[in-house]
């Protein structure tokens, strides 16, 4: 049995932190849940998948964080408690329908919204903080420390959804969403057939508006603020918020988040617990602001620790402002004064390279001989570039974009877009992306730079797109293009999977997140039916690639759509899909140095099945990567990389 599902209260499991947000909400007794893909948030709504069927929940994959909300909010409307699961770049989807639901407020059932943000931009395209997005729609925001408390604080969310009738974020970071820890685990509801019903109905005898239909927004504005007002007092007792120190320290530091653990380290580090305590604020918006003030009163000295913008450090000065005279003697230090990053993500040292600043204190963890080494160690590891994996389809596609951009010699250019094939900036995608934003962005441009011939312009526009990111946000910018009669290429990289962020399916792969079949959304029949010309091509048919890209350029007019279709090698294997060739160089055909290629496989290619042999300085090929996908035989000039048949 899964430990996601275990009716076992006081039970201590080892669970992710995304696997705990999931019992939380599963022990919230939740109905219904939605999701769109994205690290570091991709693993709640598979664990949660998984039980559905047991736990009578549904859970879906939805095409966008936008309609996922939807979904959980129509739930909430007929007294179902609902669970919505985003990154933070989902949040700026999703954020036009949240605006206009806080003006109605949620149903009878609780409605949390759990968001992962990502520190760093590990895997993002940015970093942004989606905490300041709850401030100015006026949402409460919890944000956890722990795996644990994760998991209390989604199942308690539901509690103050409802008390304040507002949908309620829960804000997980890189640290807490994939670091694994122990997790008492509490008691499931038992599970009851909820009759769920949509109360606003029309009544011919008492005609009114329905309460889900928001507008005029005096009328709901003033409410939210009510809302929020009422959060700000059940946060002020909170027990996720808790303090550990000296009763007048002589640094009190303010934190939430992931870094709790840390500041927590630095000073029993600093052994200093004498003079700094640490305030940990788990309900961050509102601010509880007689709590804060409380603690703000016992100290002259306060640094902010947080990931990544100064969210609590601005609202605290706001607040401190307010407090004025009685505050006039704080120093406040964190993103402000330098001493912290408002990017990037925080730790143990850094945390400890502030305090005894402001402390003026010195440590050593270690002698000067450990550190020597330790940068002596760090020249000795091998260089780790970012790369495709082998045998990747869209390796293909990138390399058929860039002969034939070549051949057309109009200095043509790619606008790329948010997926694997966001490597198309770098290296392993020749650097054929030359814009990058957000998803579906790259179609949205194209339509833009596509529609400039009266300006002089005649360089031909390509842009490419997933077969995830089609559904997610493309279909708008091609409907777009076609209506207003732009001329561009949109290349769709189908490989069978939304492969960036864990292979989940979406409408075109013909499964649902539970795993049972579903119709297939026919990605070529809906670009016709919007008016596109539509080709189908295999990128490993790298001539007819090509030679279809080139063709498609010549016409020069309109909207055209090539989809570049190929299973993903991680999905073949996955489902046991042999591998097609046995490869190796013939070394007596591969000229090394000497030939006019200049290593044009290893160099640029650069796929990580193919490495240069040291003894020889020539091609060769690595058994232990290659996955038989015969695409490098084509790249080679001097035909020196054999494919045989695989054999059974």
């Amino acid at each position: 049995m899964s430990s996601i599902a275990m009716n076992k209260p006081g039970t201590t499991v080892l669970l992710m932190g995304n696997e705990a947000v999931a019992r939380g909400a599963i022990e919230a007794g939740i109905g219904v849940a939605a999701a769109y893909p994205g690290s570091p948030s991709s693993e709640v709504l598979p664990a949660i998948a998984g039980v559905a069927k047991e736990m009578n929940i549904h859970a879906e994959w939805s095409v966008n964080e936008k309609v996922a909300t939807e979904v959980a909010a129509g739930a909430s409307f007929a007294g179902i408690r609902s669970f919505v699961v985003m990154k933070q770049n989902g949040v700026n989807v999703a954020v036009d329908f949240i605006v206009n639901l806080n003006m109605t407020g949620i149903g009878e059932g609780g409605m949390v919204i759990f968001v992962a943000d990502d520190p760093g931009g590990m895997t993002s395209s940015n970093e942004e903080d989606s905490r300041t997005i709850t401030k100015w729609l006026d949402n409460p925001l919890l944000e956890p420390s722990s795996a644990q408390e994760a998991k209390e604080m989604t199942k308690w969310a539901y509690e103050l959804s409802e008390a304040v009738n507002l949908l309620t974020f829960v804000r997980g970071v890189t640290r807490i969403s994939y670091t694994k820890s122990n997790v008492v685990l509490g008691e499931l509801p038992e599970r009851r057939e909820k009759k769920a019903y949509f109360p606003e109905l029309w009544d011919m005898y008492n005609p009114k508006k329905s309460k889900f239909t928001s507008g005029p927004f005096p009328i709901y504005h003033k409410p939210l603020h009510e809302k929020l007002e009422k959060a700000r007092e059940i946060f002020e007792t909170s027990t996720f918020n808790r303090y550990r120190g000296p009763e007048n320290p002589d640094v009190l530091v303010i934190t939430c988040g992931a870094c709790t653990s840390y500041c927590t380290e630095a000073v029993d580090e600093l052994r200093a617990g004498d003079r700094v305590g640490v305030l940990k604020l788990g309900t961050t918006w509102p601010l509880p602001e007689k709590l804060v003030a409380k603690h703000l009163s016992t100290t002259k000295k306060v640094l902010f620790v947080e990931e990544m913008d100064p969210f609590v450090e601005q609202s605290v000065m706001e607040l401190a402002a307010s407090l004025l005279p009685t505050t006039c003697d704080l120093t406040f230090y964190g993103a402000r004064s330098g001493h912290l990053t408002p990017y990037n993500e925080q730790s143990t040292n850094l945390v400890i390279n502030a305090l005894m600043d402001i402390l003026g204190t010195t440590y050593q963890p270690r002698d000067l001989t450990y550190d020597r080494e330790a940068k002596e160690a760090i020249k000795i590891v091998p260089n780790r570039p970012i790369n495709m994996c082998p045998g990747c389809s869209h390796r293909a596609t990138f390399w058929a974009v860039k002969k034939a951009l070549q051949l057309d010699g109009r200095k043509g250019f790619l606008c790329g877009d948010i997926g694997c094939y966001s490597m198309g900036f770098a290296g392993p995608g020749f650097f054929q992306s030359r814009t990058m934003h957000a998803m579906g962005s790259g179609t949205g441009v194209a339509n833009g730079l596509g529609n400039l011939k009266h300006f002089g312009f005649d360089q031909p526009v390509l842009a490419i797109t997933g077969d995830s990111t089609f559904f997610h946000a493309t279909m708008p910018a091609l409907v777009n293009g076609v209506y207003n009669n732009s001329n561009f290429i949109l290349l769709i990289v189908d490989n069978s999977a939304t492969a960036m962020t864990g292979f989940q399916p979406h409408p075109g792969t013909g499964q649902l997140a539970t795993g049972e079949q579903a119709t297939v959304v026919d990605m070529e029949g809906l670009c016709r039916a919007i008016g596109a010309e539509v080709k189908v091509c295999d990128p490993f048919d790298l001539d007819n690639a090509t030679a279809t890209l080139l063709g498609m350029m010549q016409q020069d007019a309109g909207v055209r759509v090539i989809i570049m279709r190929h299973m993903c090698q991680l999905v073949k294997d996955k489902r046991k899909i042999p591998r097609k060739y046995k490869m190796h160089v013939d070394s007596e055909k591969c000229l090394a140095d000497t030939c006019g290629c200049d290593m044009l496989c290893t160099r640029l290619f650069g796929c990580p099945g193919l490495m240069v042999d040291r003894e020889t300085g020539k091609a060769s090929i690595d058994e232990a990567l290659c996955v038989g996908c015969g695409l490098c035989t084509d790249i080679c000039p001097a035909n020196a990389i054999i494919r045989e048949e695989a054999i059974g």
